[in-house]
């Protein structure tokens, strides 16, 4: 079986690979072996952030797994209560040392915080970072448009990804079309909406005329849609049932059924309101 993970260009031109893997709620020590199973399996691409107190077991597993350099991505994320000019530089580079790294290949915003209001101060220091070589590409996550535009107007930059909350039942279709008109990729996270599609009987349908799982359906249909995907696993075999999703081909009814599955049904925090460790 063919295990080439496509890649989209980001609007600096910078090469992402499309499917990688996350890393939330792993400790560091199921991060180190995670990422190592992963890079194993054929990985290139690793998300966490510094909230997720995992870094260092990233790195651990970066450093173990000794590829070079080039060959894969890795980001993370500027917290909610390191955001502002100065506290956000000090926590990326905080970050670089967790991950024993002189640079990451992604660098974002892990919410914009309205009601704090420094977003636009701590783009300018992502900005800088990638100036300076610390971040090759700079993003967000979880910005709606009306932030999205505030950078861009205020700036004249435009982040290179979106990581949002995006699933079956919360397909984005507004978002990731302002993202197109943008030159923004979307990335999804929750992309198997916390495990609630395993149980989905359309999706097992789908699964079931390809001897598939809902969850890879699902992630085929992600990859389908020009999504970047970084689905959540410490367990080798779910790891490798993830990657397992690249010659899969949905046809157009598949397509349509996932599609009536959407009823705006955001199972994370709403970025207008949500404010936590800010």
């Amino acid at each position: 079986m063919n295990k080439s993970v496509p890649y989209v260009t980001l609007n600096d031109d910078k090469m992402m690979p499309q499917l990688g893997l996350g890393v939330w709620k792993a400790t560091d020590d199921q991060a180190r072996q995670a990422v190592r199973t992963a890079f194993e399996t054929g990985y290139r691409a690793i998300d966490t952030a510094s909230i997720y107190n995992n870094e260092t077991g990233v790195g651990q597993g970066l450093e173990d797994a000794g590829l070079p350099r080039e060959t894969y991505f890795v980001t993370t994320k500027v917290w909610n209560a390191d955001q502002g000019a100065q506290p956000s530089r000090e926590a990326a580079l905080r970050s670089l040392d967790r991950l024993k790294l002189d640079y990451v290949d992604l660098l974002l915003i892990h919410w914009p915080l309205p009601q704090k209001d420094e977003y636009l101060d701590t783009w300018k220091t992502l900005i800088a970072l990638r100036d300076e070589g610390r971040a090759l590409s700079i993003g967000v996550s979880n910005f709606n448009p009306n932030h999205l535009q505030r950078l861009i107007d205020e700036t004249g930059v435009t982040p290179s990804v979106n990581q949002v909350e995006m699933h079956p039942y919360f397909q984005r279709a507004d978002l990731r079309a302002v993202h197109e008109k943008l030159g923004i990729h979307t990335e999804a996270w929750s992309p198997l909406a916390q495990g609630k599609v395993a149980d989905d009987p359309v999706l097992q349908a789908i699964a079931a005329k390809y001897g598939k799982t809902a969850a890879q359906v699902t992630l085929r249909w992600h990859l389908d849609n020009g999504v970047i995907v970084i689905p959540k696993s410490v367990t080798p075999e779910r790891i490798a049932a993830n990657f397992d999703v690249l010659e899969l081909e949905l046809d157009a009814q598949d397509r349509e059924q996932i599609a009536r599955l959407e009823d705006n049904q955001r199972l994370g925090p709403d970025p207008e309101t949500f404010d936590m460790g800010a």
